[in-house]
């Protein structure tokens, strides 16, 4: 009896005590594995599985496949060469059962790609999907609260909205209220020595003079 099974990406024909390779799989020598994705065992074809239906064979050995030489050559003014070499990484197998029937009741390992993720690894990532969108739920009100709390701190001070001031936009604001700057009175009371200090420690190469934030400051401030 034959069958036609599916590992790696590939079709195999089989029949019991064959030898071949196959892309590596997460199995040790003299282990047995399972094949159960089965395309067709004798006369009986699946659509597109056989039900059922289950190869095993033993793991002879890992090995590796010949090397491949890739060369890649550029024909232009400034030429290019490339040369890079590969051994595929194989499981050799011997063949040992051709199952019609039964094949998901035998216990045996199935075997699994050694670049597969498991089923108890995905089984353990889906459990754990919801515990996570909770645990992001339950984080976001901490995060809009931490978020709102420079504002709310700056009107609990008496805080004004600086971004009034022509030229001011979020991040000088932020920048006059780490340097203790938090209302217009502040701004209208400062003097040329003030105005000059601000310049050095903010950087603000004169635009409190050029945008005239002290005089806007005594209007807003007085409103």
């Amino acid at each position: 009896m034959f069958a036609v099974m599916k590992t790696g990406g590939k079709q195999y024909k089989v029949t019991s005590g064959d030898v071949l390779r196959v892309e590596k799989l997460a199995a040790e020598a003299g282990e047995t594995v399972q094949f159960n994705e089965i395309l067709m065992v004798g006369a009986t074809i699946g659509s597109p599985m056989v039900d059922g239906a289950a190869v095993q064979a033993e793991v002879i050995d890992q090995i590796k496949g010949e090397k491949v030489i890739h060369f890649v050559k550029r024909r232009r003014k400034h030429s290019s060469k490339r040369t890079k070499g590969h051994r595929q990484q194989l499981t050799l197998l011997r063949v040992t059962e051709i199952l019609e029937k039964g094949g998901d009741k035998t216990g045996v390992k199935a075997a699994i790609g050694a670049g597969s993720v498991s089923g108890a690894a995905v089984a353990a990532a889906v459990k754990a999907a919801p515990k996570k969108a909770a645990e992001k739920k339950a984080e976001a009100p901490k995060a809009e609260a931490k978020k709102a709390a420079p504002a709310k701190a700056a009107k609990a001070e008496g805080g004004d909205d600086l971004k009034q001031l022509s030229g001011v936009g979020p991040a000088l604001e932020k920048k006059l209220h780490e340097a203790g700057v938090t209302t217009f009175a502040q701004i209208a009371a400062w003097s040329a020595d003030d105005v000059a200090e601000m310049d050095e420690k903010l950087s603000f190469k004169g635009r409190i003079e050029r945008e005239g934030w002290i005089e806007q400051a005594k209007e807003l401030a007085g409103k």
